[in-house]
């Protein structure tokens, strides 16, 4: 039970009968306490300041932007911030401090979003910094950023409700006609009662994709056009696509996202140029400072934050003999320069809080945006057939201009032109209140005529503008037209990377394993041998399972690293040194159980990857082959399995390694021949490519093999040379078959 009670007498042992006061005890439920006094404020927390709602803004972010518009600030020179901090006290009555905070976070300068809507000029703090603090309203200045005119570009169009501010002295919207879909591009967080959001940012291109791909088809695969979140603070994710389908599903989740870093070998120093969004360079250096201190990081002789104009770089100095790999490993495990972001999707729909995924959302904001173009369409319609009406008024008059004029000057009192010609002509007060508009120098038939002629423009138009509401696809085609246009004009590349999965980094202990040649077999099922040069000299016959061959052989040395691809778009990475080294009259060791494959996972090919500075060429049976660099397979730490190492859209033919460019030769299922030299395939920094079509291929046929002009039987080069990518290349000549050589031989 709660209990009021009404303040004593500051009068010590004064009788309260005789200070006219008189102490009472108010009983009421706790129920009701809250009801009454807590619930308002909970209600007014969630639904007015902590969530965003389907526009991606939380009132006080849509309050700002609004009166920065008002103030002409989207075409406009920049103004002082504290003016725009005092104009939105007339919508947003929180106080100058929360106004300005608000501001800062959407600026570029703060560099909290990856498309900024205030351009901004002055020191207005970093999101990467937590001592580094932003310079007073008084000091910096402020505009709308370009891309404000899609936020703003059909507001005054009845896109959106208007309604009261806080005193009705002015109207601000409900919403903000957004274009695109900025509640998944601008990062938003906030805490509310009992409920809390936080939503990251995704590239803005690639969400315009993603939603015209969901307006043609609602089942599409997201992640194929948005397959991860983007950061402004760059880093790379630890993809995991099973992870991220999971928060795209329900909008919950987690996922990992670590520091990027480069080595400079002459000075000795590593240099982080881009951390995890939910971080900051003062976090990391603590920490690690505190690991020195405890005697846990014997490696680091200082370390030191070097950020300014150029943006962000922590500066570490190793000493002498650090592996710096080794070192970053480490500091992954132990720093926040690897660290977890979690999502929580939590949006207001329609005054509702509502945990959605972002086949949810994109839903969500499509029918609400067709709703705004359905609205700005009857906008358009409504003006034009008044304007149409005011003419076809102003057409009765075409014939008897002079009986207009006539019944005008004959008219004694003013009020009373507008229901003359009314009576005259017979058209209603709004045609007649154009007409006596008209100025006098406009009254000529040319002008009329000319007025008039737009009757047949407007009508035509209209009919255009009624055909677009009455057809739901038409609507769709002017939403996805907006949006790739934005993409195109606005888009920009990704800030945050992508590599490895979601598994457990293993961190590299101390290696003295000696480093010697080798040489490597692997036979068709998967059987893999290490053998010495001094033992293949000894005996090289090689001995295989009765059902088994021969299938790959390469060199390489003992320290080396080995990259096993398999046929479930895996790629398995191991050490060399980790196997024993055999002979060649034994079996080897089973691949698919020494590295923990999934029961029915094969071997497809593998490779030594040097120093990662070679290209992998993969081959598909639909005729594409895809070039990707060694490098989108290295990792920092020993992860033990890539998923996704290739794209699963058709089955593979076969892989190459590439250190040079080279002549290659690719057969059909019809018998077909086709060369091309590699160096007419461009790389794809994404593992997932499907690659460029580079065999055409007839129906019911497909891509048999692929391998180096050299090693195949073909002696008429030019016959199958082709110039440009996609060729069909030529039929096999019987020459150019292995069979006829046989025989010439």
């Amino acid at each position: 039970m709660a209990r009021k009670k009404q303040p004593a007498s500051s009068n010590k042992g004064a009788d309260p009968n005789v200070l006219g006061l008189r102490a009472e005890v108010i009983e009421q439920p706790i129920v009701d306490t809250l009801e009454t006094n807590y619930m308002p404020y909970a209600m007014s927390v969630i639904v007015s300041r902590a969530l965003p709602e389907i526009d991606g803004f939380k009132p006080s972010q849509r309050k700002l932007l609004y009166t920065m518009y008002k103030m002409g600030l989207l075409n406009g020179d920049r103004t002082k911030s504290s003016n725009i901090v005092g104009q939105t006290m007339r919508l947003n009555p929180h106080g100058e401090g929360a106004i300005y905070d608000t501001l800062v976070r959407l600026s570029a300068g703060y560099e909290a979003l990856l498309t900024p809507f205030v351009d901004s000029k002055g020191n207005f703090g970093k999101v990467y910094s937590r001592d580094m603090a932003c310079a007073a309203a008084r000091y910096t200045t402020a505009k709308l950023s370009t891309i404000c005119a899609e936020l703003f570009r059909d507001i005054d169009r009845d896109t959106v409700d208007f309604v009261d501010n806080y005193d009705s002295t002015t109207t601000e919207p409900v919403l903000l006609p957004t274009a695109f879909p900025n509640v998944l591009v601008a990062a938003n967080a906030g805490i509310a009662v009992s409920m809390a959001s936080r939503i990251c940012g995704f590239n803005l291109a690639e969400v315009c994709h993603a939603a015209v791909a969901y307006l043609r088809d609602e089942g599409c695969d997201l992640l194929e056009h948005m397959p991860a979140p983007d950061f402004p603070t760059g880093g790379e994710i630890i993809y995991d696509r099973n992870e991220m389908a999971a928060i795209y599903e329900t909008g919950r989740g987690s996922f990992k996202v670590r520091a990027r870093w480069h080595y400079v070998r002459e000075e000795n120093i590593i240099e982080v140029t881009e951390i995890p969004y939910s971080t900051t360079a003062e976090a990391i250096i603590d920490k690690t400072a505190e690991l020195i201190r405890a005697g846990k990081l014997r490696e680091i002789s200082d370390m030191r934050d070097e950020t300014g104009l150029q943006g962000l770089k922590l500066a570490i100095d190793l000493k002498r003999g650090t592996e710096p790999d080794k070192l970053m490993s480490k500091l992954m495990r132990l720093t926040p320069l690897s660290d977890s972001f979690s999502c929580d999707f939590n949006i207001l729909i329609a005054g509702s809080p509502r945990v959605m995924g972002v086949r949810e959302i994109l839903s969500e904001w499509c029918a609400w945006r067709i709703e705004c173009v359905r609205r700005r369409v009857f906008s358009d319609a409504e003006k034009k057939k008044a304007k149409l009406h005011l003419l076809r008024g102003l057409g009765k008059i075409l014939l008897d201009i002079d009986r207009a004029i006539k019944i005008i000057r004959e008219t004694d009192e003013e009020r009373d032109v507008v229901p003359n010609l009314m009576i005259g002509f017979g058209i209603d007060e709004p045609q007649a209140d154009y007409i006596a508009e008209i100025r006098l120098r406009n009254i000529n038939r040319e002008y009329i005529l000319k007025r008039t002629e737009e009757t047949s423009a407007l009508e035509r138009e209209i009919a255009d503008l009624e055909d677009i509401l009455s057809k739901p696809s038409r609507v769709r085609a002017i939403i996805t037209r907006e949006l790739e246009e934005i993409a195109k004009k606005y888009g920009a590349p990704r800030k945050t990377g992508m590599t490895g999965d979601a598994g457990e980094d293993v961190i590299e202990q101390e290696d003295d394993s000696p480093d010697y040649p080798v040489n490597v077999f692997l036979s068709r099922e998967g059987y893999f041998k290490k053998i010495t040069p001094q033992s293949l000299r000894m005996s090289a016959e090689q001995k295989y399972k009765e059902s088994d061959g021969a299938f790959l052989t390469f060199e390489s040395r003992n320290k080396n690293d080995l990259l096993v691809f398999t046929d479930r778009q895996q790629c398995y990475k191991a050490r060399l040194r980790d196997f024993e080294d055999t002979k060649a009259s034994s079996l080897g060791a089973f691949l698919p159980s020494a590295l923990g494959m999934e029961d029915g996972e094969n071997v497809i090919f593998a490779l030594d990857p040097d120093d990662y500075s070679a290209s992998l060429l993969i081959f598909f049976e639909n005729g594409k082959t895809a070039r990707i660099p060694l490098s989108a397979y290295a990792t920092k730490t020993n992860r033990r399995r890539l998923t996704g190492a290739y794209s699963d859209k058709s089955p593979v033919a076969g892989m190459m390694l590439l250190t040079e460019e080279t002549e290659i030769a690719l057969y059909s299922s019809d018998g077909r021949a086709m060369i091309f030299n590699s160096a007419q395939l461009s790389p794809k920094t994404t593992r997932g490519t499907q690659g460029v079509q580079t065999l055409t291929l007839r129906r019911n046929t497909r891509l048999e093999r692929a391998a180096r002009l050299s090693d195949t039987e073909i002696e008429n080069r030019s016959r199958y040379l082709a110039r440009n990518l996609p060729a069909a290349g030529a039929r096999l000549a019987e020459e150019d078959t292995p069979q006829q050589r046989l025989a010439l031989i």
